[in-house]
């Protein structure tokens, strides 16, 4: 595994766990309607874009094993 595929693995870590966070945050019952909106949005983003992540440098680490 090549050092940037590695960073590909680590970020889509980190958004994955952000947009989680956010989104159990949602449970709270002293969330206003405005935070409920940004929190829901921007949550499903931060998912959504770890698991492109995690699918592109799944592929990247692929085409750089020797058959």
């Amino acid at each position: 595994m090549t050092h940037g595929t590695a960073i590909m693995f680590a970020v889509a870590a980190v958004l994955g766990l952000i947009g989680v966070v956010m989104l159990l945050r949602l449970k709270s019952s002293q969330t206003t309607e405005r935070q409920v909106y940004a929190f829901r949005m921007v949550g499903i983003m931060l998912v959504s874009a770890a698991i492109v992540l995690v699918f592109s440098a799944w592929a990247t680490w692929q085409w750089t094993v020797a058959p």
